[in-house]
C-alpha cells in the first residue's frame, strides 16, 4: 500500500481506530463519569460564534473551555451569555488577529470551533489540526483550490477530523428527501438543484446603528459581517457561497462516496444591485456610490458528476427577492421542489401530472435524526438544523470517529468558488474538478446520517 493512501485510511473510514488513544487527552478518555465531557475553544465568538456558543452551554456533555476573539464587544457578548447559563467563565483571549494560536496551545481542549472571517477559516483550521485538535469550521473552508489541498493533506497527516459546519445539510424537509431518496422513491436521481438565493444588502451594509442591517457602510465602517463579507463583492466574481445549495444534495447523490464532481462551468450576470441599493438609500453622493463591484448580482453554476447526474447552483444575494434555497430533486420516478413546496411521484401522486402539497410526503417519510432529536433542537437557530450539525460534531468528538460531514467534503464543496471564478474570468469555459479523494472515493462509503447519532 502506498504511503498517501495508508494516511487516508482514518479519514476513509468511520473510526479512528488508526490514530490511537493520543489523540484526545486522558481526562476525557478515560473519565469516570458515565458521560465524558468535550471540552471545546471557540475562535471567533461574533453573531455567528455566539449562536454555537450558547447551544454548547445548553449541553451536558461540553466544557467551554477558551475564548478567543479580536472585538471586546463580542466578547463581553459571549460573556453574558455563559453569566446566564450559569457554566464556569472560560479562558478569555484577546491577543491580536494570532492570539488564536494561543487557545490552541491548551491541551485540555479537544475540539475547537472557528467562527470568524472566510480569509482566515484556511490558516486557523491548519494550524488546530497541527495541533491536534479536532476542527469544526463554519462555511467556508479553502478559498484558493491550493488552500483547499492543504487542508487535505493536513488533516491526513495528523490524522484530525475537520467538519465543515454546513447546517442546511440537517434541515428537516431536506433530511426526509434523503430518507426517501436513499428508499428509492424518485428512482434513479438525474438532475439536482439548490443555491444561495437571499437578499443580503441590509447585512453587506450594516453600519451597526440597526440591528438588521439598513446602513449602506462597510469594510472599517461596518459592524459585524459587513466588516468583511462585502470586500469580497467588490473584489471577486464567483459564487461566493455554494455550500448550502451544493451540501444536501451532494449527500443525496453520494459524492466523494461512489461519486464525484468531474466539471464545472459557470457564468456571471451583469452586477447592479449593491450599486442601486447605496443609490436608493443613500443617494448618487454617497462615497459608496463609486464603489464598483465586481461580483455578478446572479452567478449560475454546473455541476457534471462522475455517474452523470448535473447539479446547477445559483448565487443570488444582491437584488431584491424574498429567501430561498432553489432546491430540486429529479429523478426517474418523481421530483421534488422546495420553492412551491411540491412534490410528484409518478404513480404515487394523488394525480396524474398534477403537484402534490409536499408537506404529507415530508411528514411521513421524516428523517430518523428528526423524530429521536426534534424536541432537543427545539429552538435553536434556523430552525433547528443548528443543534443537529454542532451536536454531530461534538458526538464524533466523544466517539473518537471521523465527523460525518468530512474534510473531503468540505474542501470539495468550498472549491466551487475558486473554481466559478476561474470559470467566468475565462469566459465560461469548462473546467476540470479537483479529486481531493485522490481516487478513494470509488471505494468509500457514505455515514452521513445513517447512524442514529449523527
Amino acid at each position: 500500500m502506498n504511503t498517501s493512501a495508508s494516511r487516508r485510511d482514518f479519514i476513509k473510514t468511520t473510526t479512528l481506530a488508526g490514530a490511537g488513544l493520543s489523540i484526545l487527552p486522558a481526562s476525557v478518555l478515560f473519565s469516570k463519569d458515565k458521560e465524558p465531557k468535550v471540552r471545546v475553544g471557540f475562535i471567533g465568538v461574533g453573531m455567528r460564534g455566539q449562536n454555537h456558543l450558547e447551544l454548547a452551554l445548553r449541553r451536558t456533555d461540553t466544557e467551554v473551555v477558551a475564548l478567543c476573539d479580536v472585538q471586546l464587544r463580542m466578547i463581553d457578548m459571549s460573556k453574558d451569555l455563559i453569566k446566564k447559563s450559569g457554566k464556569a467563565m472560560p479562558q478569555i483571549i484577546m491577543d491580536g488577529p494570532y492570539g488564536y494560536k494561543k487557545l490552541l496551545e491548551n491541551k485540555d481542549i479537544d475540539a475547537v470551533i472557528i467562527s470568524t472571517p472566510w480569509e482566515w477559516h484556511t490558516v486557523m483550521c491548519l494550524d488546530a489540526m497541527n495541533a491536534k485538535k479536532y476542527v469544526g469550521c463554519e462555511v467556508i473552508t479553502g478559498m484558493t483550490v491550493e488552500e483547499c489541498w492543504q487542508l487535505v493533506h493536513t488533516s491526513e497527516r495528523t490524522g484530525m477530523p475537520m467538519m465543515m459546519l454546513e447546517n442546511v445539510c440537517y434541515r428537516r424537509d431536506v433530511m426526509a428527501v434523503l430518507n426517501m431518496v436513499r428508499q428509492g422513491l424518485f428512482g434513479e436521481i438525474i438532475h439536482l438543484q439548490g443555491g444561495y438565493q437571499h437578499d443580503l444588502r441590509e447585512v453587506k451594509f450594516n453600519d451597526g446603528k440597526n440591528p438588521y442591517g439598513g446602513g449602506v457602510e462597510f469594510g472599517e465602517k461596518g459592524f459585524s459581517e459587513a466588516q468583511w463579507r462585502t470586500l469580497h463583492s467588490v473584489n471577486r466574481n464567483g459564487d461566493l457561497y455554494p455550500t448550502h445549495g451544493i451540501g444536501p444534495v451532494a449527500m443525496m447523490i453520494d459524492i466523494n462516496r461512489g461519486n464525484r464532481f468531474t466539471e464545472l462551468v459557470a457564468y456571471a450576470s451583469k452586477g447592479r444591485g449593491l450599486h442601486d441599493y447605496v443609490v436608493k438609500t443613500a443617494g448618487e453622493n454617497h462615497p459608496n456610490a463609486n464603489v464598483n463591484f465586481k461580483l455578478g448580482d446572479v452567478v449560475t453554476t454546473m455541476i457534471k458528476c462522475a455517474n452523470e447526474e448535473t447539479i446547477l447552483l445559483q448565487h443570488d444575494t444582491n437584488l431584491p427577492r424574498p429567501y430561498s434555497l432553489g432546491f430540486r430533486v429529479q429523478g426517474t420516478n418523481g421530483i421534488w421542489m422546495d420553492l412551491n413546496n411540491s412534490l410528484y411521484i409518478e404513480g404515487k401522486s394523488k394525480q396524474a401530472h398534477r403537484w402534490d402539497s409536499a408537506k404529507e410526503w415530508l411528514e411521513s417519510y421524516d428523517h430518523p435524526l428528526w423524530k429521536k432529536y426534534g424536541n432537543d433542537a427545539a429552538g435553536a437557530g434556523h430552525g433547528g438544523m443548528d443543534w443537529f450539525v454542532l451536536h454531530a460534531f461534538i458526538e464524533s468528538v466523544k466517539k473518537k470517529t471521523n465527523t460525518p460531514q468530512d474534510v473531503y467534503d468540505a474542501v470539495t464543496w468550498s472549491a466551487i468558488t475558486p473554481l466559478s471564478e476561474t470559470s467566468i474570468r475565462l469566459g465560461g469555459e469548462t473546467i476540470e474538478f479537483p479529486d481531493f479523494t485522490q481516487g478513494q472515493w470509488m471505494y468509500r462509503k457514505n455515514i452521513f446520517a445513517i447512524d442514529d447519532t449523527y
